[in-house]
């Protein structure tokens, strides 16, 4: 997969990662159940605008309410790094310039034990070392997917992860 082969350090991603990524990314566990997306994750929110999340992503992940980490795509990952305290760092991606780092242990507690456990197993790899790699990657990928500070749409993400 070539389109992030240079967002992160060593220069490409591992195909377990890729498959953990699309789901994140796209919002949903790659390879089996639905494959449309929640009608209520796209329903507008009246009261988004006022999450205070950094960037727009307020906009974005404001339709997400009680759905799991796997439903909100992209907006709905960020929302939930923004709302466990990552809002400086989940910033940094967006935004030109530096790419703070993120913590294993902090991806694991903004996206929640049972979702980790999901992404490991769907991945084939140990949670462990599924928090060790995205932690690594995620910054770089972001990054790599907002260049103007702007977020794409959830068919731009997926269109990503079929070439």
């Amino acid at each position: 997969m070539g389109i992030f082969d240079d967002a992160v350090p060593g220069g490409s991603i591992s195909k377990p990662i890729m498959i953990a990524l699309g789901a994140l990314l796209v919002g949903k566990l790659l390879g089996g159940g639905k494959t449309q997306e929640d009608p209520a994750a796209q329903q507008a929110n009246p009261q988004a605008g006022d999450s205070g999340l950094p960037g727009g992503l307020g906009d974005l992940a404001g339709g997400l309410g009680g759905l799991g980490g796997l439903a909100g795509g992209l907006g709905g990952l960020l929302g939930k790094l923004a709302e466990a305290g990552q809002g400086d760092t989940v910033d940094s991606w967006v935004k030109p310039g530096q790419n703070k780092p993120i913590a294993p242990g902090n991806l694991e507690s903004a996206l929640g034990s049972q979702t980790i456990s999901d992404l490991a197993r769907q991945a084939g790899i140990s949670e462990q070392e599924l928090l060790k790699q995205l932690s690594t990657v995620l910054p770089g990928v972001v990054d790599k997917l907002t260049p103007q500070g702007q977020l794409p749409s959830r068919d731009q993400i997926a269109a990503l992860f079929r070439s």
